[in-house]
């Protein structure tokens, strides 16, 4: 096998302990941001309970929080290489914060859904500024490997622990409790931000593209909104995605003309940067896709508490926390065309297990979350840092906007497209009972949650009944999702494959 071409680039100077205890530091935001994708996964039901919301709400209250980051991650980057990372990094802190707390106190779904959307907001903050200060950090490029793979470490463990933390709070405390969480890890991240992060931004930064930043939202975000959307209702959320590509293709055409882009569209012509990209949406996609049913089966069909389901997902989140630095080495070593497309071939295989062996079983669940969590966070930490290093130095939030912009579209996408036809399945393959009253089928028809619920009213017989029909039309549609999830993990193999082993120079950094 041939050495990477990244494994001869020239090293910079070594960073100190200082950089390290930063390096902690901004882990907070990356666990923090990347928890509340998925620790609403387990609340989900209870919350279901309380502030009954329709099918719709329910993916909204999931997706309003994606949405929003997705939209603004570009324009946040921006203005952290403006006026300062670390700045931006304290701010968004504060407001994440505030409106977190906010959302514990939602009295209906509607409040719920807008907190979550002024969550987004200010995450998009957090997320573009952590990664350009990383880069900024670490200049030696064996350093940077062990900095990205505890960045992805992170990333991929917040994702998985957010069952797991929201299993033990919503077990002892009310669904609130996943709100206020927030509180401690931003705490924290205030005091040590300010005593272990060095400022950094772009030294020339040129004037403020108003333009640029008007596009860039209208764009992202009518393109999230018509994902989701058609996921849910079909056919009109294609107006969102035709929307979000008219004012793509403008946003595109003026930064190509502009003398001061505030987004590099050269860096789209490198293989490796794109290529990691595609990686990395394809990669989070089929995680958040497999959290999101497979926290749902859990609990409401295999019968186990928040608590019980969320221990059951530990193993996976340990693998994908050790993962990203078990394939460091390898990747200094040998091509990322050659490693990632193993790591992904082995999520894969974590992915057909539970399509073919079915989801009846909680612990090839747990083995195939192991499976898959492992071979993505593996896969997702080489790219990272290929996409870290492709990009110059002063345009570093940028680039990390663009790295965080695909991981929060795999997240949007995840639960919009694979939950949206996972709820679809559902209802096709449902058989309501007999003996099931009019408006309890109803119920059942929406979600998996108002089929258990209905039958836990209805008892006896037909409420038996009801519930062992809600479980198989479920777990239909994770046998398809699983398999969709699978292709997805493919599809990104051989993208890694025929553009991660390009010979291209790495840019300055």
């Amino acid at each position: 096998m041939s050495l990477s071409t990244d494994a001869i680039a020239t090293d910079g100077p070594r960073a100190g302990w200082r950089a390290w205890a930063a390096l902690t530091v901004l882990m907070l935001p990356v666990l923090l941001v990347s928890m509340d994708n998925t620790i609403l996964n387990f609340a989900l039901p209870a919350i279901a309970r309380e502030l009954e919301p329709t099918s719709a709400e329910q993916l909204w209250i999931i997706d309003a929080y994606s949405l929003m980051l997705a939209g603004l991650l570009v324009t946040a980057g921006s203005f952290g290489d403006r006026i300062g990372r670390r700045k931006m990094l304290l701010f968004g802190a504060v407001g994440f914060m505030l409106v977190s707390i906010a959302a514990a106190f939602a009295p209906t779904a509607e409040w719920l859904i807008a907190a979550r959307a002024a969550m987004g907001v200010f995450g998009a903050t957090l997320m573009p500024s952590t990664m350009s200060l990383l880069r900024s950090t670490f200049r030696h490029r064996g350093q940077r490997r062990i900095a990205i793979a505890a960045w992805s470490g992170a990333f991929a463990a917040g994702g998985a622990l957010g069952p797991v933390v929201g299993g033990f709070l919503i077990e002892h405390f009310p669904w609130q409790s996943v709100f206020l969480l927030a509180v401690p890890m931003v705490a924290l991240m205030l005091i040590g931000a300010p005593i272990f992060i060095v400022e950094s931004r772009d030294p020339n930064p040129g004037p403020i593209d108003g333009w640029g930043i008007l596009l860039s939202m209208l764009a992202l975000a009518p393109l999230a909104y018509g994902i989701k959307e058609l996921a849910v209702t079909g056919w009109p959320g294609a107006i969102g995605i035709v929307a979000g590509l008219v004012f793509g293709w403008l946003f595109v055409r003026r930064q190509l003309r502009i003398p001061h882009p505030m987004l590099d569209m050269a860096l789209f012509r490198r293989r490796k940067f794109s290529g990691s990209l595609a990686v990395n949406l394809c990669c989070v996609m089929a995680y958040i896709g497999f959290l999101y049913f497979v926290s749902q089966h859990l609990q409401m069909i295999a019968g186990l508490s928040p608590m019980e389901a969320g221990l059951a997902l530990i193993p996976g989140a340990v693998c994908s926390i050790v993962a990203g630095f078990v394939v460091t080495p390898f990747a200094s070593r040998f091509s990322a065309a050659i490693v990632v497309p193993i790591c992904l071939a082995i999520g894969a295989a974590g992915l057909v297990l539970v399509a073919f062996a079915g989801a009846g079983d909680v612990w090839m669940l747990v083995v195939a979350f192991v499976v898959m969590g492992g071979g993505a966070a593996a896969a997702q930490t080489v790219s990272g840092e290929l996409i870290i290093s492709s990009a110059p130095a002063h345009r570093a939030g940028a680039a990390s906007a663009i790295s965080e912009t695909a991981y929060e579209f795999g997240a949007v996408l995840g639960t919009s497209i694979l939950g949206g036809i996972l709820t679809a399945w559902y209802r096709t393959a449902l058989v309501i009972p007999e003996g099931v009253p009019q408006n309890l089928a109803g119920h059942a028809r929406e979600t998996l949650a108002g089929a258990m619920n209905a039958a836990e009213q209805l008892g006896g017989t037909a409420g038996g009944a009801l519930a062992e029909a809600a479980a198989a039309a479920f777990d239909g549609g994770i046998t398809v999702t699983s398999l969709i999830g699978a292709a997805l993990l493919v599809i990104a193999c051989v993208v890694s494959a025929t553009t991660l082993g390009s010979s291209r120079t790495v840019a300055s950094r």
